[in-house]
């Protein structure tokens, strides 16, 4: 109880702060907006919950946070000090029973890693299978809960300042979504969902769950070696290899998306390791959404709609993604957004993600969008619309930390060439089937 308390505490100053630092940045206080915002990423990185996560998404979307906070959040990685042994031998008991030491050949009392939501084990089964033991950290639920109320308050006093960017539904869908990473028996499904999406990608490998030592805050699966992103990328690997990697990614992202209308919200390098043939292994499966069919014809028919210049065309893809009462001028300002992100996908020839050699070129484009936005009047981004926008943003910021040079149109050709949405809602309803999935939470 006073854990929470003094939680409370902590992420209420935290909110205040933010809210007092916001208005300050409004009225054009920005003394020490850079060194506050630094401040508060310090805070958030050491909660264990939603806080960050929400922070980090906001931190994706053109105008949803000044500029220093956006900046700093950016950077924030879902990484936390790891409890001690003592915690984890209470809670493994809590999940599987005094003896539960019993149901290992070995269990390893320091965590290979720790993250917003639990910290994952080494273990081996009796049969000698090599696995990762994901135990939540105490008590998430009321975590959860008590720090979105603070995270609803804090977005809250910045849009009575500023409502350009009206994200109502976000918080909406950032709720929902948080909400299912908290059952680990719906990770589980995931799990297994991805093992069948990607069963013809042999450069993407997926572990597979433990369903007897599997609960709703204990996940066991395979453990797959593999080393970070950052520690392949520091022993300089050559473009071939670090082209491998980049398809990789692109297979693990898009080939869900575009064939079974399954997307990974999730997209920083914590949550996947590289093989040792330079290959990837997709680890953490949490945020993960379903799409309807005509959510991902929306995102075909709006590339289709940039290529050829079809505004109508463009219309119509937003308005199956969900953005409702919105004017043909600001259609055409997030048309700019839109382009930045396809680029890529509409050249026919091997380039970088990003050929611009200004890192902030990204933030530029942004708040040009932002800016033309609060001139037409402002915007509702449905929630449907916020993990592919950040999986989008959040994969290009990977694909340039990699320095990948691919033939990225060719890529996205091939998975779009036989797109059918009658198809592919029949394939989905079959794989949710055979995977077990649960229904969504709608928040």
């Amino acid at each position: 109880m006073f854990g929470e308390l003094r939680r409370m505490v902590r992420t209420s100053g935290a909110v205040g702060g933010i809210a007092a630092r916001i208005a300050g940045h409004k009225m054009g206080l920005r003394t020490s907006s850079a060194t506050h915002a630094g401040d508060l990423k310090s805070v958030l990185g050491s909660l264990k919950g939603p806080l960050m996560k929400g922070a980090q998404l906001l931190s994706t979307i053109p105008g949803a946070l000044p500029d220093e906070y956006a900046a700093e959040l950016a950077q924030l990685q879902a990484n936390a000090p790891p409890m001690g042994w003592s915690f984890v031998r209470r809670r493994m008991a809590a999940e599987l029973g005094r003896d539960w030491e019993r149901r290992f050949r070995s269990f390893e009392h320091e965590a290979a890693a720790a993250a917003s939501l639990g910290q994952v084990h080494r273990a081996v089964l009796p049969d000698g299978r090599r696995v990762a033991c994901k135990l939540q950290y105490p008590d998430m639920q009321a975590t959860v809960d008590s720090d979105l109320r603070q995270f609803r308050m804090a977005v809250g006093l910045y849009y009575r300042i500023d409502s350009t960017i009206k994200q109502d539904d976000v918080l909406v869908e950032l709720t929902a979504r948080l909400r299912e990473e908290l059952d680990y028996l719906r990770e589980a499904a995931n799990l297994r969902l991805y093992n069948l999406m990607l069963a013809e990608c042999s450069d993407v490998s997926i572990p597979m769950p433990v369903e007897d030592l599997t609960t709703r805050r204990l996940l066991v699966m395979d453990w797959l070696d593999g080393r970070g992103v950052q520690s392949v990328l520091d022993t300089d690997p050559a473009q071939e290899q670090r082209n491998a990697m980049a398809r990789a990614l692109f297979h693990a992202w898009y080939v869900p998306l575009y064939r079974n209308g399954v997307i990974h919200g999730d997209p920083h390098m914590g949550n996947f390791t590289v093989r040792s043939d330079y290959g990837l292994n997709l680890l953490d499966m949490g945020a993960i959404r379903i799409f309807p069919a005509r959510f991902v014809q929306g995102i075909i028919d709006l590339y289709r709609a940039l290529e050829t210049n079809d505004e109508d065309l463009a219309y119509h893809a937003y308005q199956a993604w969900g953005f409702t009462d919105m004017s043909r001028e600001t259609m055409r300002v997030l048309n700019e957004w839109a382009r930045f992100i396809y680029e890529p996908l509409m050249q026919d020839r091997v380039r970088a993600i990003q050929e611009n050699d200004d890192p902030q070129y990204g933030r530029v484009v942004a708040e040009r969008v932002y800016a033309g936005l609060k001139q037409t009047g402002g915007v509702r981004p449905p929630r449907e619309f916020v993990l592919v926008d950040r999986s989008a943003i959040g994969l290009g910021s990977v694909f340039l930390r990699l320095g990948a040079k691919l033939n990225w149109y060719r890529l996205f050709q091939e998975l779009i060439a036989d797109f059918d949405a009658a198809k592919l809602a029949a394939r989905q309803a079959d794989l949710m089937r055979q995977a077990r999935v649960p229904a969504p939470v709608e928040g």
